[in-house]
């Protein structure tokens, strides 16, 4: 046997103190990331909107998205709660993610591929259940509505500073790079198109309003994010964008039962009308103005692709093309351009292309889904939070801000997606607390009946 002599550990129990200590300092980094999900949910959004696909930058927005999934879903497994709550949405994105996986399975290795099916479908469908884990707090709940507001201070920023030619205040500089995204000559944001630039814009500046009514911000800084919001819209020159941005705000002037929203959506409307008074006055604005409102080169272009397209489902209208087959199949489709690859311009006509009728069915149940989000109880306590009636009676307008851009570009945008998603799955979260809530309020007066009745 062997022995030891006194006050020395065996042999074997000092390998396992160095081994549990080894385990544990590996650990640690994985226990920081446990203890700031917020932070790191709204790092991975900030990530996805500064950095372009084409812009070398160390994958920053992968890392940041995988950073998110270790660290909530540790904290969730060490908390003992459910990692994957299935929602009534959660079956479209499933379908739509396996159909989509599937097609790109089947195809050789392509970066690009990949890349478009995380951003449209496995990013999305991943921030969905990610945002119900961790925006079950109203402290939360606040930070993403006060990322919301500065993310909406920057892009009103960036956007108005291209319109009037400050271009050495736009940050990042590869806004400013021809050789890359769409709408050089427009104000596209980081996202480097003007319409993902003007969905962004309009959806936080919905999100905005409703902070302004809850007096989240007030006084000077909500007066200039207010006013500085139609320039910054007005600045992406896409009818698009103008047109969506009309519509919502003229959906709340004339549906809206809160006076106070009403008064603030008139005097959107009229700071709108002001400044393009101001814009029409000097030749050059009125001239692009002009000239962008006649242009009818994109409209021609949009009605040959479409009809490239539909011919392409009419030949694979149940199977679909696949993933990213899209721009080369629809180039052979379409007469009278050159370009070797065309793109759709249309984010249900490409599900139609690519995933035959099933596809655009999933989309379509999918979008329902999220439309009855917003018709779900409020939990008590909740009443004046972020989540309010408030936002339950504005959510339909935001999903028609992007439903309405989806029909003019491919939402194959992080960030968009996203901020869309995640604002869906904090309302899943809601509702999981309201159906709580309620089975304890009709719970106690049967425990009382019983307590009685013994």
């Amino acid at each position: 046997m062997l022995s030891t002599s006194p006050g020395i550990a065996p042999p074997v129990g000092w390998v396992a103190d160095a081994g549990a200590r080894g385990i544990a300092l590996a650990l640690r980094p994985l226990q920081a990331l446990m203890t700031i999900p917020t932070v790191l949910f709204l790092g991975a959004l900030a990530a996805m909107l500064l950095r372009h696909p084409d812009v070398p930058f160390y994958e920053i927005d992968r890392l940041a998205f995988v950073l998110l999934l270790l660290g909530v879903t540790a904290q969730t497994v060490v908390a003992g709660q459910r990692l994957l709550v299935l929602e009534r949405a959660t079956w479209p994105m499933l379908g739509l993610t396996l159909l989509a996986v599937t097609s790109v399975i089947g195809q050789p290795f392509d970066c690009q591929t990949w890349s478009l099916l995380a951003a449209k479908f496995i990013v999305p469908f991943a921030l969905f259940h990610l945002a119900a884990l961790v925006f079950q707090e109203e402290r939360r709940l606040e930070h993403f509505e006060l990322f919301a507001l500065v993310v909406l201070a920057y892009l009103c920023f960036t956007s108005i500073a291209f319109m009037v030619g400050a271009k050495s205040l736009i940050f990042p500089r590869f806004i400013l790079d021809e050789s890359l995204g769409y709408h050089v000559d427009r104000a596209r944001g980081p996202l480097l198109q003007a319409v993902a630039n003007g969905v962004s814009l309009n959806l936080l500046g919905l999100l905005a309003l409703h902070s302004v009514l809850r007096g989240r911000i007030r006084g000077l800084k909500a007066t200039v994010l207010v006013a500085s919001l139609p320039v910054a819209i007005l600045a992406t020159m896409t009818r698009a964008v103008w047109l969506s941005f009309g519509v919502s705000v003229g959906v709340l002037i004339l549906r809206s039962h809160n006076r106070r929203l009403r008064r603030v959506c008139v005097a959107l409307a009229l700071l709108g009308a002001v400044f393009l008074l101001i814009v029409l006055s000097f030749d050059d604005q009125r001239q692009a103005l002009t000239e962008r409102l006649h242009e009818s080169g994109p409209l021609e272009f949009r009605e040959a692709v479409y009809t490239g397209g539909w011919q392409m489902f009419l030949e694979k209208p149940f199977t679909g093309w696949g993933v990213n087959q899209m721009p080369s199949e629809l180039a052979r489709h379409v007469s009278g351009y050159k370009e070797k690859e065309l793109y759709p311009h249309n984010t249900y006509l490409e599900l139609l292309v690519e995933h035959g009728v099933l596809g655009l069915a999933l989309y379509v149940w999918l979008m329902w889904e999220l439309l009855r989000l917003g018709r779900c109880r409020i939990p008590r306590g909740e009443s004046n939070g972020l989540l309010n009636h408030q936002f339950h009676a504005m959510w339909p307008v935001l999903l028609g801000v992007y439903w309405v851009n989806a029909s003019v570009v491919v939402m194959n945008y992080q960030f968009v997606n996203g901020l869309l998603f995640t604002m869906a799955g904090m309302l899943a979260a809601q509702r999981h607390r309201a159906v709580r809530d309620f089975g304890r309020a009709v719970s106690r007066p049967l425990q009382t009946v019983r307590e009685s009745a013994a």
